[in-house]
């Protein structure tokens, strides 16, 4: 697939600047509607069928609060990061409220999340006093709601409306499916939205389609990249094994968990972790309710790990278990070592990433998940598989391991790699690059939707069209790209 003009061997035609964008996941894609929309020539490689690939996105992770372990700090920047990405992604949202519940064998309380959440309120209010544009995610004065144990029991009993809207009416199939003996009170409920992986891929697609100054090369895989002392020359090879060269002034490396390679091809160090997950997809169609995601907390890495549901439509619900034997691997998670900027995996699960999932292998673990769901919900062991895994492998700049907020670093000759954990650090990321290359003139005073005039104009219909397209030719159900939840 190209997408876009195309950047001729001949280099000379273009005027700088000229960048090249190596991988296509959020980052990279990311990195080339931004510039795209700002004028910059771009060229934009990825060595996979299709853009926006990669490790299973489902949620926002606005404001952080599925993790405990991560800094408070790095809550506010996720939090500013999210608002700003769905500005530029407007049609990626699903709009439906996650539920926060504390299992009574776990160690934390529920009252030990309150103070984060309320200074997760005040900063999102301060954003929207900033802009009105920043309310994404609803009223901040309703950002997240409480719970006692009776009153879920009033709910139980109550007839959930078509279209939910308050938070109370989105409880009603917690309340009833939910074993309400096996959790702490109180519960929260935070408007913390889910996010489409495919409906965030369409948007970019379709975005960089309808830019003449940005090419798209898929099937493309990087090679080499020399810097000869002027620009960047790049060689790769396309689907069908023909070698091609290109030059460019400035090198995004957005290559995510395969980062390591660029930079040690461009003969940069740089300490990194990799680390694999799987998330699975199961069909539960007796419950015909519109559904909340779900967060049942968990020490991570232990039997006991975080339980995550979360809803898409007509009956398909994604599952994520932080055990090792669901979401996480016992070996999942390497380090690079002195020789190399690229952490190894062990082979099978590179072969995961390369040739796919082995059925038994899919649902053993998917049948794990939906067990450990169960033990919380028991009506939920009915489900089936519904697809194969959602997988991939996140990089981590560094060796802190829970690390989520980081975007990106420089090197010499016009070199930076984009280092982002979670999905909703990119564009702050390629935002940096432009100010820091100086690319173009100040935007300081300009809107994002004022920057980005071509993926404003997308309509959701054509989105949404687009990314059940997607999910299909990836061997998906459509359901995980449909809009779901609050219009």
């Amino acid at each position: 697939m190209t997408i876009g003009s195309d950047m001729s061997q001949n280099t000379t035609n273009f005027q700088s600047p000229r960048v090249a964008v190596i991988g296509g996941g959020v980052a990279g894609a990311t990195a080339a509607v931004h510039l795209g929309e700002l004028g910059v020539n771009v060229l934009l490689l990825e060595k996979g069928p299709s853009l926006v690939n990669g490790p299973p996105i489902c949620h926002l992770h606005a404001g952080g609060n599925l993790y405990r372990e991560i800094s408070e700090q790095q809550c506010i920047e996720l939090l500013r990061q999210s608002v700003e990405t769905i500005r530029l992604y407007p049609h990626t949202l699903n709009k439906r409220p996650t539920v926060i519940a504390i299992p009574d064998t776990d160690s934390g309380e529920p009252q030990d999340i309150i103070p984060r959440l309320d200074t997760i309120q005040a900063c999102y209010q301060q954003l929207v006093d900033e802009d009105p544009r920043n309310q994404i995610m609803g009223d901040p004065k309703q950002y997240y709601s409480i719970y006692q144990r009776e009153q879920l029991e009033i709910l139980a009993n109550q007839v959930q409306p078509k279209e939910p809207l308050t938070s109370e009416e989105w409880l009603i199939p917690f309340a009833r499916y939910a074993d309400l003996n096996s959790i702490k009170y109180p519960v929260v409920v935070v408007q913390e939205y889910g996010w489409s992986v495919f409906r965030l891929a369409a948007s970019a697609e379709l975005a960089l389609s309808a830019m003449a100054n940005c090419q798209v090369k898929t099937h493309a895989t990087l090679v080499s990249a020399e810097y000869n002392g002027y620009c960047w020359q790049l060689k790769y090879v396309d689907i069908d094994g023909q070698h091609h060269q290109v030059e460019a002034d400035y090198l995004i490396n957005a290559c995510g968990y395969e980062t390591g390679k660029v930079d040690d091809m461009a003969h940069y160090q740089r300490k990194r972790m990799v680390e694999f997950k799987a998330a699975y997809v199961t069909h539960w169609p007796q419950c015909q309710h519109e559904w909340p995601e779900v967060v049942f907390h968990g020490e991570r890495g232990t039997p006991r790990g975080m339980a995550q549901l979360t809803p898409y439509a007509d009956g398909v619900f994604q599952l994520h278990g932080m055990t090792e034997d669901i979401t996480l691997f016992k070996d999942g998670l390497v380090t690079s070592e002195d020789n190399s900027s690229q952490p190894v995996l062990p082979k099978y699960l590179q072969r995961k990433i390369l040739e796919g999932w082995q059925s038994d292998a899919l649902n053993e673990r998917t049948h794990k998940a939906i067990r450990h769901i169960s033990q919380f919900m028991p009506e939920f062991e009915s489900a089936q598989v519904g697809g194969k895994p959602l997988y991939g492998a996140q990089q981590i700049p560094g060796y802190d391991a829970t690390l989520r907020a980081a975007d990106v670093t420089f090197e010499d000759n016009n070199y930076a790699r984009m280092e982002v954990v979670k999905g909703s650090s990119a564009l702050e990321a390629v935002r940096k690059i432009v100010s820091n290359w100086q690319l173009v003139k100040a935007l300081s005073d300009k809107l994002i939707e004022e920057q980005h005039p071509i993926s404003m104009s997308l309509t959701p219909n054509d989105i949404e069209s687009r990314a059940k397209r997607l999910a299909q030719e990836r061997g998906y159900p459509q359901a995980l790209a449909k809009f779901v939840g609050m219009k």
